[in-house]
This record gives structure tokens, sequence and C-alpha cells, in this order.
């Protein structure tokens, strides 16, 4: 426990609480960016992310090779 005392008040030193703040503000607002992306693709549905379903049809296809140079 009082390791960690001296590791927070060498971060003080080092970086100061204003700058601290600020970095703690970006970090909250990139969070809340993020959660909000999330939350807007899940919000539209067939955009990305949706597996193909199986319908139980084979399809054949003709395989080219590719020539090697």
């Amino acid at each position: 426990m009082g390791t960690w005392r001296v590791v927070l008040l060498i971060v003080l030193l080092v970086f100061g609480t204003k700058k601290l703040r600020n970095i703690g503000a970006d970090l909250g607002g990139a969070v809340r960016g993020f959660k909000d992306g999330m939350k807007s693709s899940e919000d539209k549905p067939g955009e990305g992310g949706a597996a193909p379903q199986v319908t139980g049809r084979t399809i054949e296809a003709e395989v080219k090779e590719k020539a090697k140079t």
C-alpha cells in the first residue's frame, strides 16, 4: 500500500494535477464516444457484422487458379 502512495506522489510531481485532469477528461470522452458508436451500430440492423443465413442449398462454382509469374 505504501509503494502505491509513493508512485502516486511521483506521478503527481511529474505531470501535475491539471495535466492529469485533462488526460482523464480526454480518456472519458474517448470512452463515451466509443460507447455511442457501438450503440448506433447496434441500432442499424443489416449494416456489417451480420452473418449470412444458411439456407441448406449447395452452390457450385468454378475455381480458376491464378498463374504464377
